[in-house]
C-alpha cells in the first residue's frame, strides 16, 4: 500500500485526473477506460516507490518552495555532451568548470538511444530508457545527477513525446505488421485519409522533408511522420502511449532529472479537419503530465518546448489554479533580438517585450540568445506591415542576406532548410561568428574585434535584465567560433545546425582568466553580470518590467522595479555611439562599475554599449 506523503499528493488530484483522462478518451467504453486508468495509477504508485530517498527529500524540500525555478540566482546552461566532454563521466569530471560559469541549472541535450543517420540531432529516440552507448549508461546518468544535485545544480533533459524512431521496438513491431503496435501510430492502407489530412496540416520541413506521410515498402502501409520519414508520430487517442510515456516520463526523473523538456509539445495531438497544431487535448495531456509529476516527483518540472507568438505561448501554461507548463521559451523574444541585431531598429523589440511583459507574473519563460537550433524568423509581421509597410518575405531575405555575408556585413552564419520559392529559411551560426568575431580576428582587426565582443557582453545583458530563467550555450561564455568541419562529415554535412554545434575548446577556455584575450574578457564580463544579477532581488521574477523610449530606434530602454528599488538599462544596438535618454534623476549606483552616480537624465553609450543603474534615492 502506497504511504500517506503518496495518498495525500494523490488525493489532491484524483478527482481532476479522471476526469480529464475519462474525459480525453470518450471514445472508449467506460470499462475499457477504467482499466486503461487503473493501469497508470498502478505505474504511477510503482515509480514513486522505486524513487531514492534522496530524490524524495528534494520532492520535499521544493513541495515547500514551490518557486524554487524563479529565482534570480538560477542560471542555465545547454550542451551536447559529446562535443562537450565526450561522456556522461567526462561531464561530471567538468563540474568544476560548469561551477565556476555560476551554472545551477544544465541542460543536457538528446541522450536518449538513436540511430546515427537516421536521429534528428537525437530527437528521434529508439529506446527512451537507455542512453546512447556512446554517451554512456542509465547508471552514468544517475551518478552525475547525484553529483550534481550535491553541488546544487538541477538537471535538465529533453522528453520527445511526439514521437519515436522508425527504430523503437514499438515501431519495429509495428512495421513487422503486428495489430496492437499499428494503432500506437497513425498507420493507414491508402491515400484517403492521409490526402484530407493534408489539406490543412502545414509541413514542418518543406523542402528537406516534404509532406506529413511516409510510404513503408515493406509494410505496403502509410504512416504518419509529421518531422522526418524515420520520426513516426505517436496516436495519443490510445491510452496505451498515454500511459507508457507517462511512465518513460517518471522512469527519467527517477534518473534524477529535475526539468523534463517536452520536445514540439503543439503537435502531439492529431484530429482530421485541423491543423494538428494547438489542440485542446494537447492541453488536457500536459495538464494530465503536470499532475502526475506533483503526485510522483513533484521536485520535477515541466519546460514546454513551445514555438509561438506570445499569444498562442500563454495557454500552455495553464489557468493560474490549473497550470500546465511551469516554464516555456522565450523564442519570439531571442528571434526578434536578433532582428534587430540586423536592423539596429529596436521599436519590434520593444513591442515584443512589452507583450511578454504583460502577462501574469506567475508565468515563468526561459530566456536564451542561441541555442543548440536554428533561428526561425517567428516575428510579428502583422504588426511590421501596419507600422512600417514591412513585409514578411523582403524582411525575411534581408535578414538572412545580413546573416550570411550576402549583404557585406560582419556576420557569418549558414542557411537552414532554404526554400526560395517561400524565402523562409532559417539561420544557424554561434553568437560569436554571428556578432562579428570570426570576420574580426580572420581579418586581424583588433578595433573591430573589440566592439564585437562588446556587443558579445551588451546582448548576454539584455538577456540577464530580462524576467525569467536565463540559459548559456556552451561555448559561448569564451565566445566560441563557428565549426566548418561538419561540411566534410557524411552525418552532419546535410544539417547546417552542426555549424554551431561544434566541439568545446578546452584550449581556449584556459584563457577565461586572461582579460587580454576575446575569451577572458567575455568570461570575466559575464562574471561581473551573472554576480550582480544574484546580488539584486530587483531581477527576480516579482519585478515589474517595462521599456520605455530612450531617444533613438537604436536604444532598447528597460526598467524594472520592485519595493522601491528601481533598475534602468539602456542598451545601443548600434555602432554608433548615443545619447540615452533614462527617465531617471537622482542617485544611483552603476551596478557594473559599482560606482555612484548623479544622473540629470541622460547617459552618453558608446557603440554596442549598455548601462544598467540602481536608484538609490
Amino acid at each position: 500500500m502506497p504511504n500517506n506523503e503518496y495518498k495525500n499528493r494523490l488525493s489532491r488530484h484524483y478527482d481532476e485526473l479522471k476526469w480529464l483522462y475519462f474525459e480525453l478518451y470518450d471514445h472508449l467504453s467506460m470499462d475499457e477506460r477504467q482499466a486503461a486508468f487503473d493501469d497508470l495509477l498502478a505505474q504511477m504508485e510503482g515509480f514513486y516507490q522505486g524513487r531514492n530517498e534522496s530524490l524524495k527529500e528534494l520532492d520535499r524540500n521544493r513541495e515547500s518552495n514551490i518557486g524554487w525555478y524563479k529565482a534570480n540566482d538560477l542560471l542555465g546552461m545547454c550542451l551536447y555532451v559529446k562535443p562537450f566532454a565526450g561522456t556522461l563521466k567526462g561531464v561530471q569530471s567538468k563540474l568544476d568548470y560548469i561551477q565556476e560559469c555560476n551554472v545551477n541549472y544544465l541542460h543536457f541535450m538528446p541522450l536518449l538511444d538513436t540511430v546515427d543517420g537516421r536521429s534528428d540531432g537525437g530527437y528521434a529516440v529508439a529506446d527512451f530508457r537507455k542512453i546512447k552507448p556512446e554517451l554512456g549508461t542509465m547508471e552514468d546518468l544517475q551518478e552525475l545527477t547525484a553529483d550534481c544535485h550535491a553541488r546544487g545544480i538541477s538537471c535538465c533533459m529533453d522528453f520527445v513525446m511526439n514521437h519515436t524512431s522508425e527504430d523503437h521496438e514499438w515501431a519495429k513491431r509495428a512495421r513487422a505488421g503486428e495489430k496492437e503496435y499499428q494503432d500506437r501510430y497513425f498507420f493507414y492502407d491508402n491515400w484517403d485519409v492521409p490526402n484530407e489530412y493534408e489539406k490543412y496540416v502545414p509541413q514542418v520541413f518543406p523542402t528537406t522533408a516534404p509532406g506529413n506521410f511516409t510510404w513503408l515498402e515493406d509494410a505496403q502501409k502509410i504512416v504518419l511522420t509529421s518531422f522526418y520519414p524515420y520520426q513516426w508520430d505517436l496516436n495519443y487517442r490510445n491510452p496505451v502511449v498515454f500511459n507508457e510515456m507517462a511512465a518513460n516520463m517518471m522512469f527519467l526523473s527517477n534518473q534524477g532529472i529535475d526539468i523534463v523538456r517536452i520536445d514540439a509539445v503543439p503537435y502531439i495531438w492529431k484530429e482530421l479537419g485541423t491543423d494538428c497544431r494547438n489542440l485542446p487535448q494537447v492541453h488536457t495531456i500536459v495538464r494530465m503530465c503536470r499532475m502526475i509529476c506533483e503526485v510522483v516527483c513533484p521536485g520535477t518540472i515541466l519546460l514546454g518546448e513551445v514555438v509561438m507568438a506570445p499569444e498562442k505561448l500563454a495557454p500552455y501554461f495553464g489557468p493560474v489554479d490549473k497550470p500546465e507548463c511551469h516554464m516555456l521559451y522565450n523564442a519570439t523574444t531571442m528571434c526578434t533580438m536578433w532582428s534587430t541585431v540586423a536592423t539596429r531598429d529596436t521599436r519590434l523589440l520593444r513591442h515584443q517585450m512589452d507583450q511578454v511583459n504583460n502577462l501574469p507574473k506567475e508565468y515563468i519563460f526561459l530566456n536564451y540568445i542561441r541555442c543548440h537550433d536554428d533561428i526561425g524568423w517567428g516575428l510579428d509581421y502583422p504588426w511590421l506591415a501596419w507600422n512600417f509597410n514591412q513585409q514578411e518575405v523582403p524582411h525575411k531575405k534581408y535578414l538572412n542576406d545580413f546573416f550570411t555575408n550576402k549583404i557585406p556585413s560582419y556576420a557569418r552564419g549558414e542557411l537552414y532548410n532554404d526554400d526560395p520559392r517561400l524565402g523562409d529559411a532559417r539561420l544557424c551560426g554561434t553568437t560569436a561568428s554571428l556578432l562579428g568575431i570570426e570576420s574580426a580576428e580572420t581579418a586581424g582587426d583588433a578595433h573591430k574585434l573589440e566592439l564585437a565582443t562588446d556587443f558579445d557582453l551588451m546582448l548576454h545583458a539584455f538577456l540577464l535584465g530580462q524576467t525569467g530563467l536565463p540559459i548559456l550555450y556552451a561555448g559561448d561564455e569564451i565566445g566560441q567560433l563557428n565549426d566548418y568541419t561538419y561540411h566534410q562529415d557524411p552525418n552532419k554535412c546535410e544539417d547546417s545546425r552542426y555549424l554551431h554545434r561544434g566541439n568545446f575548446l578546452w584550449g581556449e577556455a584556459e584563457n577565461r582568466n586572461d582579460t587580454a584575450t576575446r575569451q577572458g574578457k567575455l568570461f570575466q564580463g559575464l562574471q561581473t553580470l551573472e554576480s550582480i544579477r544574484r546580488e539584486h532581488p530587483v531581477f527576480g521574477a516579482d519585478a515589474n518590467l517595462w521599456t520605455f523610449w530612450a531617444g533613438h530606434e537604436n536604444l532598447l530602454g528597460l526598467k524594472r522595479e520592485l519595493n522601491g528599488k528601481v533598475f534602468t538599462a539602456v542598451y545601443n544596438f548600434s555602432e554608433n555611439p548615443h545619447t540615452a535618454f533614462l527617465e531617471a534623476y537622482g542617485k544611483h549606483v552603476d551596478l557594473v562599475t559599482g560606482e555612484e552616480v548623479n544622473i540629470t537624465g541622460t547617459w552618453e553609450l558608446p557603440a554596442y554599449g549598455f548601462v544598467w543603474l540602481l536608484y538609490k534615492g
